[in-house]
């Protein structure tokens, strides 16, 4: 918003500055103002204000006194943008008309005016007339088109819209030309969509739906139909002027097909057509029928279904079912054809078949068989044919069964006879058994036999009579026809063995039983026949088993054959019981199979005992198999009797009994384990090792019982699940800090024997490491100095003390040195004897008491005096080491030794003497010397030499001191560019000629293979022009002069110290590394540097060391520590100026440890938070978490409480209540973790007491 306002008329007697705009929300009630600046204008656009809110303004004008009275508020100005009528709607068109409307559409007005369009005026007018008339309502209408409604049929007419908005109507656009409100005739059209285009997929039992477009005037008459069959009722139809829509509900596979739509009016017809395809199951398969019908199979075979259900048919299922059965079985489900033989069917049996085409969306329709099938087929010929008997006018004949009746049963047999001589087959009989006799016969005529079975399906192929038959009267010897030599019954069954015989004449029949002639009693009866003799055994038993004969006799001859026959019953007793072995537990028997077995197998033996004191029995065991068995689980020194019974499939026999047994050991159990102890102990487990008991009780131990207790505890428990076999057990599982208790119980075969004595209390805790090897530092011919360190691993508690012991060499026991508590980790061993060899160890004890392994030996020590020749013991690589230093700083060389007695110690440097040039400092460990403001004279090599009486040591140190060299004396430095031609061959050198102003000759400088000379010797103060000529292998080049000359006098440059590649002038180097740094140094004369440190002026030592070079400062660090990060000043000065910078370097390394003391708070009942300072010294690498730890003050075990603390606060939960805490806390960077720091001890409790009434109340207002 733009403001303007005019001077005042009175500007105070000072000229105006200035102006103070300021500015008021109509909702709000303080001013604020709208210039930061001081205004000289008399116009301010003030910006920042809130669209749609209301300000008033007001000016302030200011002049060297100060700021005037403000100006009379402005009226409230609305902040919002500037508004105008819209612009005209683009395009207007005529979109439909009738014979009573007409349709219009426009779009948007590219301009609105600056603010939203609120609608549109559609105004009509004859095309007679010059009055427009509104359509629209006189809110106008929002959308983009508009219907006019209740025109004159056939009157022309013009149309015009207009957008407007809250400013008011914007111009008018006409609609070109003008429309006659007449009905539109249009011929029937139909758009069918892309997808109505392609085929319609539509899955089984959905809703099929087409939806077709369709245009016309008037409007057409539409019509569903489909090809190739009728519409389905299920259809429903819906009809508009728009659209059509064929609904189908629930389809299925009849429902696939082409479906028409046809539209018709008075302009045409128009058809379309949709494909449409039902997702389904196909129908079913076609032209069904059975072929080739055997005995167990049948042939399928049928045609594709005429619908697939809209995809492939992958495969066909054939199924199966008995006529009495009501379901179908598969037979196969993955039939590829269409055919299938139909297998393994029961012969004769009735079925029915069906088949079922499968596509990928399901198994389809079945098609059936119409009649069952019976599964059956001509027989095969009868068996074997036998000739029974002939006589003059007679063949009687016998024969067996088909070997299969092809399904059916057999309904007749025809009996074929051929006479000799002819060659036709006739008839002579059909009978329904397997014999038959044939009557008529000639005397003496030869005559063949055949037979013919016959079933419901045909008949089987003829079997003859292997030989012609002479129809005559025979004599035959007696044949015995026996069918089994072998006859089993079961004792009290019926049992009748028929013999059918044959001979002529009739044989005489004689029976015998184990060769004697049988007796027929009411039970056994002989019955004989012409054909067989039968023997009838009624109610059989045990005595009618043996060998049966029968003997045939006739004039002929005399037959005889046996027969076997088996009583089946129960079997007789075992044999006597056999006492094997007797043991506490177990008894092992033995017994004889019985004399009669019953006619069969014995299956097994029934085995049982009792206790001689009870009359009842207890079966051991019903299914032995064998003639032996070991009776298990019996009780120590209980008397048993046993008995046994055999037993096969027809009854057990009865039962014998042995002797009454006592089981018993010949031996008892084992003595107590010897020497228990706990081997090893940590904080989770114990090793508990013993020795096997003295007396094994006259059988081998089997095993150990191990049991523990708590040493508070009179509860034993058992650790050991099943028997320990050695002689050691590894005890897991056990709570940090306390103390246990064990005892070990042996076992044998004879049982348990008693426990061994419970061994001393042991605690689990981690067990305390040995320290390190002592190392002797000095020997007197009385004692010995050690020294050692302490064990890498407390086991959990902190090491209290520790136990020195000694032993005499070589056969001497190890004795203890000190008898109070030892804390430091150096002790002098006295009392000794000269001369005497002693070896030394040492014994760590912790604060829960346990004591460690002793440490390693120091091996053999003579005690007496110790002489050491002097040993210098500075690192090699410091040896060959050459300190170089800048000209007026100090340094100092550092030499440690040892020798006993301490050696005297001299240093010297040729022709110097260091007593009155440098100070020497030495103790009985170390000597140093150190030398002020040092200059070019004091390079060189220093010695220093150690003596005693034991022998001499010398170190020679090299020192180098660098100082600026003195400026070569009336000197000029020149430089030049190669010639851009060297004559065609290269140039080999170049020299250089002088010529001083005022003279006349050149003269010679010097000669030069690079493309600058040092030129000196010249006068001071004096000018002279130099050149140069080039020359190769031709000669030498014209010469290149100088344009002007040079005065001869000295060059002075302030020191420059250039850091610009040192970001933040800072350096990194990891702990324990080398650091070497290059910071380019400029000035003429070459200036002297001075480092300092903390305020502390730095002198170069073997580790660190400063030198300046013609273009650097050149720093050297060697194995960094943190106590070298810092910040390092640098002065650089020469005679034209002094400069001053700095370079911080950072050692990377793990922090220091976090700054207490650690503030504890906010302590309740189970919680305490903590508070500490960071570290001093980050490691040069921020603090990524602190890490802190818990501990119970009765217990040695710190637990993490978090490693994941970001802030130097933490608040510590899940406290038990009562108990007193300490709290450990350490840093984390990425180089490491640092030192811990520790809190006091604290108690978690409540942070008040219970309160305690002191008065009694009282009554004092009512």
């Amino acid at each position: 918003m733009v403001l303007t306002w005019e001077r005042p008329e009175d500007d105070g007697g000072s000229q105006i500055e200035g102006y103070v705009l300021e500015k008021r929300d109509k909702e709000g009630v303080r001013w604020t103002k709208c210039n930061r600046k001081r205004l000289t204008d008399l116009r301010f656009r003030a910006a920042g204000l809130t669209e749609g809110h209301s300000y008033e303004f007001r000016v302030s004008a200011e002049n060297a006194a100060g700021v005037g009275t403000p100006s009379e508020p402005s009226e409230y100005y609305k902040a919002c943008d500037a508004i105008y009528p819209p612009g005209p709607p683009s395009n207007p068109k005529v979109t439909d008309y009738s014979s009573t409307a007409v349709t219009i559409a426009w779009s948007r007005p590219i301009y609105d005016g600056g603010a939203p369009i609120s609608g549109y005026i559609v105004e009509k007018k004859e095309a007679s007339d010059d009055e427009w008339i509104v359509c629209t309502p006189h809110t106008g209408v929002q959308g983009t088109h508009f219907t006019v409604k209740k025109l004159k049929e056939n009157a022309e007419y013009n149309f015009r819209v207009c957008a407007f908005n809250i400013e008011g109507a914007g111009d008018h656009a006409d609609v070109p030309g003008s429309v006659i409100a007449a009905e539109k005739m249009e011929a029937p059209e139909v758009e069918l969509d892309a997808d109505l285009r392609k085929m319609v997929n539509v899955r089984a039992s959905a809703t099929l739906r087409l939806f077709v477009t369709i245009r016309g005037r008037p409007e057409p008459e539409v019509k569903w139909t489909k090809a190739e069959g009728t519409l389905t009722e299920r259809a429903q139809i819906e009809v508009t002027s728009s659209y059509t829509m064929l609904v189908i509900d629930n389809v299925d596979r009849f429902d696939t097909g082409k479906y028409v739509v046809t539209l018709e009016n008075n302009s045409g017809t128009k058809s379309a057509f949709v494909n449409v395809r039902v997702l389904d199951s196909p129908s079913a398969p076609v032209n069904f029928v059975v072929k080739d019908v055997k005995r167990d199979s049948v042939q399928l075979q049928w045609e594709p279904p005429h619908i697939d259900g809209g995809a492939k048919i992958t495969h066909y299922i054939v199924e199966k079912r008995e006529s009495k059965r009501m379901a179908f079985t598969t037979v196969s489900n993955n039939c590829v054809r269409n055919s299938f033989k139909v297998d393994d069917l029961q012969e004769g049996g009735v079925y029915h078949f069906r088949v079922l085409a499968v596509n990928e969306l399901g198994v389809g329709l079945p098609v059936s068989t119409t009649e069952p099938v019976k599964v059956s087929q001509a027989p095969l010929p009868p068996g074997k044919v036998t000739l029974v008997d002939v006589t003059r006018h007679s063949v009687s004949l016998s024969w067996e069964k088909p070997d299969h009746d092809g399904g059916s049963k057999i309904t007749a047999y025809v009996i074929e006879m051929l006479t000799k001589g002819t060659d036709k087959w006739t008839v002579c009989a059909t009978v329904k058994a397997l014999e038959a006799t044939i009557e008529g016969l000639t005397t003496g005529e030869e005559y063949s036999f055949r037979i013919t079975a016959v079933n419901d399906k045909g008949k089987s192929d003829p079997k003859p009579l292997l030989a012609p038959v002479v129809a005559k009267d025979i004599t035959i010897e007696p044949i015995i026809d026996l069918l089994f030599s072998t006859y089993s019954v079961k004792a009290g069954d019926d049992l009748k063995i028929d013999v059918p015989f044959r001979g002529r004449p009739h044989p005489e029949v004689v029976w015998k039983k184990d060769a004697h002639s049988l007796k027929q009693t009411t039970r056994v009866n002989v019955l004989t026949s012409k054909t067989s003799s039968k023997i009838v055994i009624k109610d059989a038993t045990r005595e009618d088993s043996g060998k049966y004969e029968i003997t045939l006799t006739n004039s002929i001859g005399s037959k005889s054959a046996e027969i076997t026959v088996i009583v089946l019953d129960k079997p007789g007793p075992p044999g006597a019981i056999r006492v094997d072995e007797v043991s506490a537990d177990f008894v092992s028997l033995s017994w004889d199979p019985p004399l009669y077995d019953g006619g069969c197998q014995i299956n097994n033996y029934v085995v049982e005992k009792r206790d001689t004191t009870t009359t009842t029995w207890q079966i051991v065991s019903a299914t032995v198999a064998r003639t032996s068995i070991k009776v298990s689980r019996l009780t120590q020194g209980t008397e048993y009797q046993f008995r046994i019974a055999a037993e096969n499939r027809y009854g057990k026999s009865h039962a014998v009994d042995s002797a009454p047994i006592v089981a018993q050991y010949s031996f008892t159990a084992p003595g107590a384990p010897a020497d228990l102890q706990v081997a090893h102990a940590t904080k989770s487990g114990m090793l508990v090792t013993w020795k096997r008991p003295a007396s094994d009780g006259g059988s081998p131990v089997i095993g150990y019982h191990v049991e523990c207790k708590d040493q508070s505890s009179i509860l034993w428990t058992k650790i050991t699940r099943g028997l320990v076999a050695e002689t050691q057990f590894k005890v897991t599982g056990l709570e940090e800090g306390l103390f246990y208790q064990y005892r070990v119980y042996a076992e044998n075969i004879a049982g348990i024997g008693p426990c061994t004595k419970a061994c001393e209390p042991v605690a689990a805790r981690d067990p305390c490491d040995a320290p390190s090897q002592p190392i002797v530092m000095n020997i007197t011919r009385t004692s010995v100095s050690l020294t050692w360190t302490k064990p890498e691993n407390d086991g959990g508690a902190k090491v209290t003390g520790y136990i020195v012991e000694r032993k005499e060499l070589p056969d001497g026991r190890w004795l203890k040195c000190n008898f109070t508590n030892l804390q430091e980790t150096y002790f002098d061993v006295t009392g000794l004897i000269e001369d005497m060899r002693y070896d030394f160890h040492v014994i760590a004890r912790n604060a829960a008491g346990l004591l460690s392994e002793p440490s390693e030996g120091t091996g053999p020590v003579t005690v007496k005096d110790d002489v050491d020749p002097p040993r210098i013991t500075i690192e090699d690589k410091l040896r060959q080491l050459t300190l170089i230093v800048k000209d007026g700083s100090s340094f100092t060389l550092r030499v440690p030794f040892k020798g006993k007695p301490v050696p005297n110690v001299m240093w010297n440097k040729p022709d110097v003497d260091l007593r009155v040039r440098a100070a020497i400092d030495t103790t009985d460990t170390c000597t140093s010397i150190t030398v002020e403001q040092a200059t070019r004279n004091d390079s060189g090599k220093y010695t220093v030499t150690l003596q005693n009486v034991a022998g001499t040591s010398t170190l020679t140190l090299s020192v180098k001191v660098l100082d600026s060299p003195g400026p070569p004396a009336n000197s000029v430095s020149l430089a030049w560019s190669k010639p851009e031609q060297d004559g065609g061959s290269r140039i080999t050198s170049y020299e250089v000629e002088a010529l001083e102003k005022g003279q006349q000759k050149w003269i010679k400088c010097g000669v030069t293979k690079t493309t600058s000379f040092f030129v000196y010797g010249l006068r001071e103060n004096a000018e002279y022009f130099f050149r140069v000529r080039a020359e190769n292998h031709a000669g030498l080049s014209d010469p290149k002069d100088m344009v002007m000359p040079v005065l001869v006098k000295d060059q002075l440059e302030a020191p420059e110290i250039n850091m610009k590649d040192f970001q933040h002038n800072t350096v990194f180097v990891k702990a324990g590394s080398n650091l070497k740094v290059e910071i380019p140094l400029s000035g003429k004369p070459l200036p002297k540097v001075s480092l300092s440190k903390d305020d502390q002026v730095l002198k170069s030592t073997m580790r660190f060391n400063s030198e300046v070079t013609a273009d650097c400062l050149l720093i050297t660090l060697r194995e960094s520590v943190a106590h070298d990060a810092g910040r390092y000043n640098i002065t650089a000065s020469n005679s034209s100026g002094t400069t001053k910078s700095f370079i911080n370097i950072v050692v990377l390394d793990k922090p220091s440890p976090p700054v207490g003391p650690v503030e504890m708070c906010d302590i309740t009942e189970d919680s305490v938070s903590l508070k500490w300072l960071p570290p001093v010294y980050d490691g040069g690498s921020p603090i990524t978490n602190y890490v802190v730890l818990k501990r119970e003050t009765t217990t040695a075990n710190w637990v993490e409480v978090s490693s994941a603390v970001a802030r130097c606060t933490i608040k510590i939960m899940k406290l038990n209540t009562g108990v007193e805490y300490q709290f450990r806390i350490r840093a984390e960077n990425r180089f490491g973790i640092s030192e811990h720091i520790d809190s006091p001890p604290v108690t978690v409790n409540l942070p008040y007491s219970k309160y305690h009434l002191t008065t009694t109340p009282g009554l004092k207002l009512i």
